[in-house]
């Protein structure tokens, strides 16, 4: 008698439909817990080498991290202080910023009104009704927005304290995992580690060296046009700029406002707008592919897909770690017998044809 146990296309489907949002209710749900382990792992990753090479040294392991992490923290907090004190300097002009863009506002308010035949009192009146309303809803969500940043804060306070112990626990981890999949998986196991290390190692490194570039150059760029707070504003550039595909076109809209606030030509803006669109298309081209894409092979739709879904599932802390764990999922697909097609559809090679597809198989295979 058969004994094995025959299930329908169907029914593998919905069962794979229903592990899906079993999954992605339980990440949703747990995100204050998941969300800070994932970025310390990352971290971690990165951090690893460092540790390694300090104990070479000839010292113990426990403090090698330590320094490890107090020479990250001093990185961190250097750069802090240089934001926190462009900021206190842009919060302290930006009532005057504020009136200059509102004046501007309402002049460009009547010369629409004019081309349009319509009053500019109507226009007014609905943007004073629109404040309100908007100041009643902030005013509402008040409570919610300080519980929220109490969340942020414990997070980021949780996530040194994972970063140690992952450090610490590293090789226990490491056994356990090999200990999951037997003793008989073990090279496949070791593969995928190490690869996965690879990979996220490459991946940040890449990042940093793109917002430190992305950083010069917007500041650059503002300092040539003479615009106010240019070190602030590059700096948030190159950080919004490390949301894929999303960040650019959100980092240039803070300095053109400024732009038409300080400056007495509108041109300004249009030139801030020809200088980041610049530095995009260096960034695109050359940059991402070189520096951060180079062990990253995801194609582009699943990028944007991964990237709004982290959105939805995580927010912000989604949007960036979106493509680092598209990536790990690819690399465990490809060594998975079954999984291997869905690796292929996330990666960013396409066959242009049968036959040329053919060929480079032959040529692989002679070679």
């Amino acid at each position: 008698m058969d004994t094995n146990l025959k299930i329908s296309i169907y029914a593998r489907s919905a069962l794979f439909l229903i592990g899906i949002l079993a999954l992605l209710t339980i990440l949703y749900l747990a995100q204050d817990i998941i969300v800070p382990l994932v970025f310390a792992l990352l971290i971690a990753i990165v951090l690893h080498p460092v540790v390694n090479m300090i104990t070479r040294r000839g010292v113990n392991r426990l403090a090698a991290i330590v320094i490890t992490l107090i020479l990250t923290f001093l990185v961190l907090t250097s750069l802090g202080i240089l934001l926190y004190t462009q900021a206190s300097k842009f919060g302290e002009s930006w009532p005057a910023l504020v009136d200059k863009f509102g004046a501007l506002l309402n002049q460009s308010i009547t010369v629409v009104a004019e081309y349009l035949n319509i009053t500019p009192k109507y226009i007014h009146n609905w943007i004073s009704k629109t404040e309100i309303e908007v100041i009643n809803s902030s005013s509402a969500s008040l409570g919610s927005t300080l519980t929220t940043l109490g969340g942020v804060l414990a997070t980021v306070l949780l996530i040194p304290f994972y970063i140690f112990m992952i450090l610490f626990y590293q090789s226990h981890l490491v056994s356990f995992t090999h200990q999951v999949f037997g003793a008989s998986n073990n090279n496949s196991v070791n593969e995928i580690l190490t690869q996965t290390k690879s990979i996220i190692q490459s991946y940040l490194f890449g990042l940093f060296a793109e917002f430190s570039i992305i950083s010069i150059m917007n500041s650059a760029g503002l300092m040539i046009l003479d615009i106010d707070y240019a070190i602030l504003l590059g700096i948030i550039g190159a950080l919004l700029n490390i949301i894929p595909y999303i960040g650019g076109l959100v980092a240039v809209a803070l300095p053109m406002m400024v732009a038409l606030a300080t400056k007495t030509s509108g041109w300004y803006a249009f030139y801030v707008l020809a200088v980041y669109y610049f530095i995009q298309l260096i960034d695109n081209n050359y940059i991402v592919p070189v520096i951060v894409a180079s062990k990253v092979k995801i194609n582009g739709l699943f990028s944007v897909i991964a990237v709004i879904a982290g959105n939805y599932l995580w927010g912000i802390s989604g949007m960036f770690l979106s493509i680092p764990l598209l990536a790990i999922i690819k690399l465990i697909f490809d060594h998975i017998e079954p999984l291997k097609p869905w690796g292929f559809l996330l990666g960013n090679i396409v066959p242009t044809s049968k036959r040329n597809y053919t060929f480079r198989k032959k040529r692989k295979i002679i070679d």
